[in-house]
């Protein structure tokens, strides 16, 4: 499958160094307007994870300065959106319209209408759509997602799930709400989205916090209630400009024990109820390079990308926006009803 990457920033970068490591994918083109970038030169590229950017070759890519020019190309079956959440809507339609297959980053769009859009575009298309929610298939989560869905370790009582990071200073549009959406939005929606993949949408939400963009500030603790379990906590943000660590975790209790991982040091173990604790494993594969070869998988054989529903990512952008509005509200309890 001949693929385009559009855009060359953090995410750009991060995928076209997985692309090439997918079977049956092909980097066929790349986009950007900056021509350091499209000469290969990504060394100066900045992100939250320690994937640092490269000097890469791009001798035997298309370049492209404009979107439109790639997605007038006969030659690409699909392409890979690697841009300013604002843009993905509007650059996912016209890709859609131009035949494409489209894998778009996350969050999928700005809000549930942007989604909605979309998903209506794929649908009359007859091409693919899946949004890049990369938690689904980070090895790390998947001993979480095993046991949830198998039931190994009986009911689950309670969750959270924990990110933070400095607020980037790579990309200044993500301190524009109306263009990235804020910390919150950008950076939980991947444990929003994870809630949804393992227990579907809540009842209700709250939550408390603050919000000051232009300080690097966007804190967040929610509760998501669901029925039948104990405590659902998203947690987490922004906490100033450049210094502060990255960092992303996940506690859950079950009947037989509580499963736990960070990135500050704790590999994913479980405490189980006979007071024993064990390491377990997790697969040795790369979190992008799987989402991608996963979409190549499915767009090749026409199949719906069950395990990356875009109709839950869409899910994930509404639970992570009524959230905002329950911190908005100091607390107050946001019936969920999509």
């Amino acid at each position: 499958m001949r693929i385009a990457v559009i855009g060359l920033g953090f995410m750009g970068s991060t995928h076209v160094q997985a692309l090439q490591k997918v079977a049956g994918a092909e980097l066929a083109a790349v986009v950007s307007d900056d021509p350091k970038k499209l000469a290969g030169d990504l060394s100066s590229i900045q992100g939250n994870l320690d994937r640092p950017g490269q000097l890469l070759d791009f001798s035997a890519v298309k370049k492209y300065r404009k979107v439109e020019e790639a997605l007038a190309d006969k030659g690409i079956d699909a392409v890979d959106l690697c841009l300013p959440t604002y843009l993905h809507e509007p650059v996912t339609l016209a890709a859609l319209a131009a035949g494409k297959h489209v894998l778009v980053e996350k969050p999928m769009a700005l809000d549930g209408a942007g989604c909605d859009r979309m998903l209506e575009a794929a649908e009359k298309s007859g091409r693919l759509l899946m949004a890049a929610q990369v938690l689904r298939f980070w090895p790390d989560y998947q001993p979480l997602i095993a046991a949830h869905r198998s039931g190994s370790l009986g009911k689950l009582r309670a969750a959270m799930f924990r990110r933070r990071c400095a607020a980037p200073a790579w990309g200044k549009w993500l301190q524009e709400p109306d263009k990235g959406g804020g910390g919150v939005f950008d950076l939980l929606i991947h444990d929003v989205d994870m809630c949804v993949h393992l227990l579907g949408l809540p009842e209700w939400v709250s939550a408390s916090g603050e919000e000051d963009l232009k300080a690097g500030i966007d804190l967040i603790t929610a509760q998501l209630h669901y029925p039948g379990v104990g405590s659902v906590v998203v947690t987490g943000g922004w906490h100033h400009p450049k210094a502060y660590p990255f960092s992303m975790e996940y506690t859950a209790s079950f009947d037989g024990g509580t499963m736990e991982f960070s990135t500050s040091g704790r590999p994913v173990t479980l405490y189980g109820a006979d007071g024993e604790a064990r390491a377990l494993e997790t697969p040795a594969v790369d979190g992008f390079v799987e989402e991608l070869a996963y979409f190549v998988s499915c767009a090749s054989s026409g199949s719906n990308p069950e395990r990356c529903s875009p109709r839950e990512s869409a899910d994930a952008v509404r639970l992570t926006r009524l959230m905002g509005e329950g911190r908005a509200r100091g607390g107050e309890k946001v019936i969920c009803r999509f």
